[in-house]
């Protein structure tokens, strides 16, 4: 960048009240000088403009007024001879969507294990109870089952972000990619935190403080990156998205494909029903007669409470966040002025920042506003939506805690139950307490099975079937 481009630069930040960004310019180094440019130049100012001053004026008063809310509509899973039916009928439609290269796959595996005592990326983290395989390889094997499966090539997209991107590829590369041909990265978008006037914040005297943009950015990554043309090119209409803290999703899963096909719905859902009201996950409701997604700490207590006369609760549709995206509706998001109707959501933080002399300081109370995009929030925007009740064993078991619920423990165990019950339905005799639970580690690989109806029709097949003990892998 030429003196003239940085001193015009300057002046831009100037017009939009940013100049403090440059305060300290003189006594950069020539490096510091340099990243500094270079991170202004990344940013859209009049894109931030707008959102700041809407979070701050009129969308800030009326973000926790959601008018009347209703429960979502959602098809639940089968329990009926018709139902079954339809099930089949799903199934055979997405079975040929996957067939004919028309689904990729896409994880969003931008955050780091540090909370979880994995000094990398999350998605290095060992999870299964027996082998101890990452994240990142469970999903290998069950994208290559699929493509297995149905003769197929299967495009997988991983989101990265900033501190995670060159880690990944890296533990990819060393990996052989598990096997995986057509993998992609891309990285997640950033935004500057901001301060409650609205002021960008200095990490150092010449360093912005920038952050990833949410998993809603994963949309803009798409479009930024490329991908969305070369996923158009390729003939693929659906995206399978998933996020990385979630062993247990069914990656490919014929049925919600099809469902999502046959409706030709822009953007379908998975949702789990809550265990009780204060489960920590979004309810999906529908409000102005569209799908929507509330977060839980948003939710009016008195309708988390509402049960009905069965005693069930009546906003009981939580988010998987497991979703199917249409292809062109991602494109139209992103050739559009769609995203910036988007409600950024705000998240109060304590930063490190420079005071007035230039000295780097940790506050005692929230100095930063972090504004990120979550990507439930375009289900407004769709006209068509399905929303899939699924059996939360069988897709839902994040890790998110480093103890206690939602943790490397409970995924673990809801994994061997998942084995124990596949096994069970089989007529194996298989010990289990009360839970559900074994009394020792086994493990069923990915490329054996990754569903219970793939599981059964594989092992009836066995002419050898083995016995069922501690330390037994099935692949």
């Amino acid at each position: 960048m030429t003196n003239r481009q940085a001193r015009e630069l300057r002046v831009h930040f100037c017009k939009y009240g940013q100049d403090h960004v440059f305060k300290f310019w003189e006594i950069l180094s020539e490096d510091e000088q340099l990243q500094l440019l270079q991170q202004a130049k990344s940013l859209d100012l009049d894109y931030l403009s707008n959102i700041v001053d809407g979070l701050l004026h009129s969308n800030a008063r009326r973000s926790r007024v959601f008018g009347t809310l209703f429960p979502a509509r959602f098809v639940k899973f089968p329990n009926s001879e018709v139902d079954w039916q339809k099930w089949k009928e799903a199934v055979t439609v997405g079975e040929q969507h996957i067939a004919n290269g028309k689904v990729a796959a896409f994880t969003v595996a931008g955050g780091e294990g540090s909370r979880l005592g994995c000094a990398a990326p999350k998605g290095m983290l060992q999870v299964t109870p027996l082998k101890k395989k990452t994240i990142f390889q469970v999903f290998a094997e069950k994208i290559r089952a699929a493509e297995r499966k149905y003769e197929t090539s299967i495009h997988w997209i991983i989101m990265t972000s900033e501190r995670t991107h060159n880690e990944t590829i890296e533990f990819f590369g060393k990996n052989d990619s598990f096997g995986v041909e057509n993998i992609h990265f891309v990285k997640q978008g950033q935004m500057p935190a901001v301060s409650g006037d609205g002021k960008i914040i200095m990490e150092s005297r010449g360093k912005i403080a920038m952050h990833p943009d949410g998993h809603g950015g994963a949309l803009k990554a798409l479009g930024k990156s490329g991908m969305l043309s070369m996923l158009e090119n390729l003939g693929v209409e659906t995206i399978s998205y998933f996020q990385v803290d979630n062993p247990i999703v069914r990656c490919i899963d014929p049925y919600f494909i099809g469902l999502h096909a046959k409706n030709r719905c822009q953007v379908s859902s998975r949702m789990i029903k809550k265990l009780y009201p204060e489960e920590r996950v979004g309810v999906f409701c529908e409000r102005d007669g569209r799908t929507c997604v509330i977060e839980y700490s948003d939710l009016p207590k008195e309708q988390a409470m509402l049960r009905d006369s069965n005693g069930d609760l009546v906003f009981c549709a939580g988010n998987a966040a497991i979703h199917l995206l249409d292809v062109q509706f991602v494109k139209k998001f992103n050739g559009s002025d769609l995203d910036s109707e988007v409600t950024y959501h705000v998240a109060k933080k304590i930063i490190h920042a420079v005071d007035q002399f230039g000295n780097t300081i940790v506050p005692q109370s929230p100095n930063a506003l972090k504004l990120e995009m979550f990507i439930f929030d375009i289900l407004p925007f769709a006209e068509r939506t399905v929303i899939l009740e699924s059996e939360r064993l069988s897709n839902f078991s994040p890790i998110k805690n480093s103890e206690g619920l939602d943790s490397l423990k409970t995924c673990q165990q809801d994994q061997l139950k998942l084995f124990t019950k596949w096994l069970l339905a089989a007529g194996v005799d298989i010990p289990s307490d009360e839970n559900g639970l074994p009394p020792f580690d086994i493990e069923i690989s990915p490329m054996f099975a990754d569903n219970k109806h793939d599981f059964l029709k594989k092992w009836s097949a066995l002419a050898n079937k083995p016995a069922i003990a501690a330390g037994q892998y099935i692949e």
